[in-house]
């Protein structure tokens, strides 16, 4: 099974129009990718391929549009190349030698070196075979870079070799459950199959978690919330942690003991994919939101919405139940402009586990940037059913911080 894309490391090939970009893409894959063209423009929307990539693992390689592309559809693509380039890992400059650079690679080759702290940025200069242009030589001098002639495959294996030494550079995502178990400790998983549930299947959170406590030597329990009670109380070996679907919370709370450590997993996630202590700094100002204030509700996948759906549905209504009746509630599977995002008071964010790290951490600090509280999911949840912070208490610091802004 391929890796899914959202814990594949994410490379993103950023330049002008005609650069090479594509020819690139094609060039480290050793087949078409990426359609190729002299005329300026082809690629309009981003183009993401996976491979194994040595040491760095499974990577998932992104083409995009020109940084120059023109025209109100051009602007529409070079928004989507800096929404791919927001959320790599690395970053990878394509620019052709013998062209002297214009002010599109010079704003943009400004930025990602701003960015260069936490998102590592290598140079790929193609049109390897023509004589270099001295301008742009030294407008890359502070890069690592590398020659590739897409025409021959010349450099292609010197520009792998340079990516997987980007490995140190990363800040590896840690796992759902790090810190939080040791070797031989039994997890119980309650995971509700309900209409939302893919058919057939588990969802993200559940399978990364069951395999974390496989990776971890740990034994699971699979319960649905009807079967936890009567399977936990004839375990012999009690649980060190109890992990649940954030909808079955009070039910799950109910059946367990109170000195048994709870959580979900929309928390867990909020803590591998985000800021965990942004997230609950949203809910201590929950209570804020002010008379007609704007919610914005914000997903990172498709899926198919049932009646009861939890981010359209069940949030708005425990939210005007329980925190203010008089809110507006947005939908959104995208980011919002900066200009738009100053309208809302709060985001509450799904789990995040179709995404990567990187794309959750850019989406932290812009909603940060405008003043925005945000949450998720599960904190959100936890609240409502009265489990905070005990769905806190397996994050001790955390669990101290948040007891202490209610004291």
């Amino acid at each position: 099974m391929a890796t899914a894309l959202a814990e594949s490391t994410r490379i993103v090939l950023i330049g002008i129009r005609n650069a090479g970009k594509s020819s690139l893409m094609n060039t480290l894959f050793e087949k078409d990718i990426s359609i190729i063209s002299s005329t300026p423009g082809t690629t309009t929307d981003p183009v993401t391929r996976q491979m194994e990539l040595g040491a760095l693992g499974p990577v998932a390689i992104t083409d995009t549009a020109g940084l120059d592309d023109e025209g109100e559809l051009g602007k529409m693509r070079v928004m989507k190349t800096l929404e791919s380039s927001a959320a790599s890992a690395i970053n990878i400059f394509v620019t052709p030698q013998d062209k002297a650079p214009t002010i599109e690679e010079k704003e943009i080759l400004k930025e990602l070196l701003i960015k260069n702290s936490r998102t590592p940025l290598v140079c790929v200069l193609t049109h390897s075979d023509c004589p270099a242009n001295i301008e742009k030589v030294e407008l890359v001098s502070p890069v690592p870079k590398v020659k590739v002639n897409n025409l021959t495959g010349e450099g292609a294996q010197q520009l792998r070799n340079l990516l997987i030494e980007q490995k140190e550079k990363l800040i590896p995502e840690m796992t759902p459950l790090e810190g939080l178990v040791d070797e031989g400790d039994l997890a119980v998983l309650v995971t509700p199959i309900d209409l939302a549930a893919p058919k057939g299947r588990l969802i993200m959170p559940q399978v990364q978690t069951i395999r974390d406590l496989l990776d971890k030597d740990c034994a699971s329990l699979v319960v649905k919330e009807r079967e936890l009670y009567s399977f936990y109380n004839n375990l012999i070996q009690k649980p060190k942690l109890v992990i649940t679907d954030s909808q079955v919370f009070h039910k799950v709370a109910a059946d367990i003991p109170e000195n048994q450590l709870l959580t979900s997993f929309s928390i867990l996630f909020a803590r591998k994919k985000g800021d965990l202590e942004e997230f609950i700094k949203g809910i201590i100002n929950l209570k804020k939101t002010p008379e007609g204030g704007r919610i914005l509700v914000m997903e990172s996948c498709s899926h198919h919405r049932q009646a009861d759906d939890i981010g359209t549905v069940r949030i708005p209504r425990l939210f005007r139940q329980l925190v203010h009746s008089n809110v507006e509630f947005d939908f959104t599977r995208t980011l919002p402009s900066d200009e738009d995002l100053e309208k809302y008071y709060m985001v509450i964010h799904c789990a995040g586990c179709m995404i990567n790290r990187e794309k959750m951490m850019d989406r932290l600090e812009r909603i940060r940037r405008k003043g925005v509280f945000i949450t998720n999911y599960g904190l959100f949840l936890g609240w409502v059913n009265g489990l905070l912070p005990r769905a806190l208490e397996p994050f001790r610091d955390l669990y101290e911080e948040y007891r202490e802004a209610f004291d």
